[in-house]
């Protein structure tokens, strides 16, 4: 008696399963899509992610090869500035020694 209740039980179960068996597969199937399309929106937002921070690094780059350049620019600047300085006061020198010079020969022209 036991064992034809067991076989009912088993007979049951594999009707229920066999008419559950198309609703199971449209889940698993959804679930499947479900999985790909949130792989698939992963996979974009790497992508993205490694644009961005490529045109990041290319950024960086042009604004300190724009930095350099500025300060190359600036150095140079400086550099002529102080070249013109030190002319202007080689010129200041000459005139004062020429002045000097001048004063030194005409006082010894009063003297003889």
């Amino acid at each position: 008696m036991a064992a034809k209740a067991r076989q009912a039980e088993r007979e049951r179960a594999l009707a229920k399963a066999a008419a559950s068996a198309p609703k199971l597969a449209e889940q698993q199937q959804a679930r499947r899509a479900v999985s790909e399309a949130r792989e698939a929106r992963a996979a974009q937002r790497k992508i993205e992610k490694q644009e961005a921070a490529a045109r990041l690094a290319r950024e960086q780059e042009a604004q300190q090869a724009t930095r350099a350049a500025a300060l190359k620019a600036e150095q140079e600047a400086r550099e002529r500035a102080q070249a013109e300085n030190a002319a202007r006061e080689e010129a200041l020198k000459a005139r004062q020694k020429a002045d000097r010079d001048a004063r030194y020969a005409a006082r010894k022209a009063r003297k003889k």
